[in-house]
């Protein structure tokens, strides 16, 4: 029986009649072939041919949202040197040749002495920089592990046996002392509710007949805390259980934003300077009773200020930081007298004037730097006018505060987790616009200490204590475990404070000016005296 498919054949020679539907097709496929050549021609005419092999620019590009993904840094991969196979064929040697068999049997002794190694035990110290695995990433220099080893919450970093072994007989005996610091005594530090909302700012009243505490928080508020007031006695009756005596507090509304800090004027302690994110710095007369506005900016411009302070030798200029990192000096009795200097591109923390040279203004900013600056010297035109920088240190992550102390000692606090210490004994020797170099610029010694407050505790700021009667220099600071830790410009820890009912971080930490009286300050507002 003859092939279906071959009797469907048409037969050689004869015509194959087609319908209108094929011949319309075969018409339309005619008329593209000749647009087609037409465009190519065109193009060809004008330097626009189509290449033999399409270029990356060529390709379409797709509107998916993974071509639009930026291609990830790339990393220099490290192989293993581990024993290769070769070819015997590119060799010239022959399959079945006793050259061969010795050179597989050589090939198979290496890898297994390779596999061998990889499943050894080493012994001694491994270097991470060494072990890296291939394709990964590793800096020794930004070790981001150093921040881990914080310590057991709550526990203790400086005991009483540090205390007892300390063999300088100088040294333990200013140990003793400043350890020996207790908790006042008059109301548990949970119901001394200093102001409604967390802490930013605390000092005591310069007065050394009493301890006199003052405290800004995040909402404006200004409280005041009298620690010799008699405390009333409670005398609980059978059938009714009296409450807790709650101790007596003044708090004013003083500013409608944070007050970042104040001062008192070193002049007469009667007045009181805050400054305040509303932009404004306010003058409280404690006499009188009324806070009146010394400065605003200009055309109500809203520059949040992150510190003021008004230097001793002149108590009618006031000194500010701002958040966006300008610096200014403010006459209170002229109106025209504001100037201001860019520092920083990014947020002054905190700043201070030497208290023996007022010219010298150290900054501590976001930008990772400590930079000290000299007021007598101002160079530029307009806005880029700026004090003459002396120096800067940088550290490896942002700086928070830092402090001058009358012997021309300087404290920063860093988020790398550092308390550093810079000394300048020769500053008043310093001519205006002096050089400090990057020797003396650096820290004479830094202390390991957690900083790492998180998004609800205060930035933690050492702070001198500005005139102590032993003559001995000390700071402070809050300690992440609920003390307040003790320092000497040596950066010898003297004393970890804390004791019963303390139940929040006294994150804002500071000294009485004079008298071995320490305060600190929490988040939900509460305060922690030691005296």
């Amino acid at each position: 029986m003859p092939d279906l498919a071959e009797k469907t054949k048409p037969e050689a020679g004869v015509k194959t009649e087609l319908n209108e539907y094929e011949l319309q097709r075969q018409e339309n496929i005619a008329k593209n072939q000749a647009l087609l050549r037409e465009l190519q021609l065109n193009a060809a005419k004008q330097g626009l041919g189509i290449s033999s092999k399409p270029t990356a620019s060529a390709r379409p590009k797709s509107n998916s949202s993974k071509n639009h993904r930026k291609k990830a840094p790339s990393q220099q991969i490290v192989y293993e040197n581990v024993p290769r196979r070769t070819s015997s064929r590119l060799a010239g040697l022959t399959a079945d040749s006793e050259v061969a068999k010795r050179k597989a049997e050589e090939e198979h002794a290496a890898m297994q002495d390779a596999t061998k190694a990889k499943r050894q035990r080493v012994s001694g110290a491994l270097d991470l920089s060494d072990i890296v695995v291939a394709g990964r990433q590793w800096d020794k220099s930004e070790n981001f592990l150093v921040d881990v080893s914080r310590g057991r919450r709550f526990e203790r970093t400086f005991t009483e046996r540090d205390v007892r072994e300390t063999s300088d007989a100088e040294l333990r005996d200013l140990r003793e002392k400043m350890s020996g610091l207790g908790l006042y005594g008059g109301f548990e530090p949970n119901n001394i509710k200093i102001v409604p909302e967390r802490v930013y700012s605390l000092g005591f009243h310069p007065t050394p007949d009493k301890a006199l505490v003052f405290a800004g928080d995040k909402m404006g508020n200004l409280g005041i805390f009298d620690a010799s007031q008699t405390v009333p006695d409670t005398k609980l009756e059978d059938d009714d259980e009296a409450g807790a005596p709650e101790p007596a507090i003044t708090a004013f509304k003083l500013h409608s934003r944070t007050i970042s800090a104040f001062q008192f004027d070193p002049t007469d302690s009667n007045y009181l300077y805050s400054a305040s994110y509303d932009s404004s710095v306010r003058k409280l007369d404690l006499a009188k009773g009324i806070a009146v506005e010394v400065f605003a900016p200009p055309g109500n411009e809203d520059e949040p200020l992150s510190g003021v302070e008004i230097a001793s030798t002149d108590p009618h200029t006031l000194f500010f930081s701002t958040l966006d990192g300008r610096f200014g000096r403010y006459d209170m009795r002229d109106p025209k007298s504001l100037v201001t200097h860019q520092l920083s591109e990014k947020k002054i923390g905190g700043f201070s004037l030497h208290p023996r040279l007022p010219h010298l203004v150290a900054t501590a900013s976001l930008d990772r730097t400590l930079k000290i600056w000299d007021l007598r010297k101002v160079t530029g035109k307009g806005d880029e006018r700026v004090p003459a920088l002396l120096g800067e240190h940088e550290s490896r992550l942002s700086v928070s505060c830092a402090m001058w102390n009358e012997h021309g000692d300087l404290a920063t606090t860093s988020y790398d987790n550092t308390i550093k210490l810079y000394s300048f004994p020769s500053a008043e020797s310093w001519a205006a616009g002096h050089q400090i170099g990057e020797e003396a610029m650096e820290p004479v010694i830094e202390v390991p200490h957690n900083n790492q407050t998180g998004r609800w505790v205060t930035i933690l700021k050492a702070q001198w204590q500005q005139s102590p009667q032993n003559s001995v220099t000390k700071c402070c600071i809050g300690n992440m475990n609920r003390f307040v830790d003790i320092y000497t410009a040596k950066g010898e820890q003297l004393a970890q404070l804390g004791g019963e009912g303390i139940t929040a971080v006294p994150a804002v930490a500071q000294f009485h000016p004079t008298q071995d009286w320490v305060a600190g300050g929490t988040a939900s507002g509460k305060l922690c005296l030691w005296t």
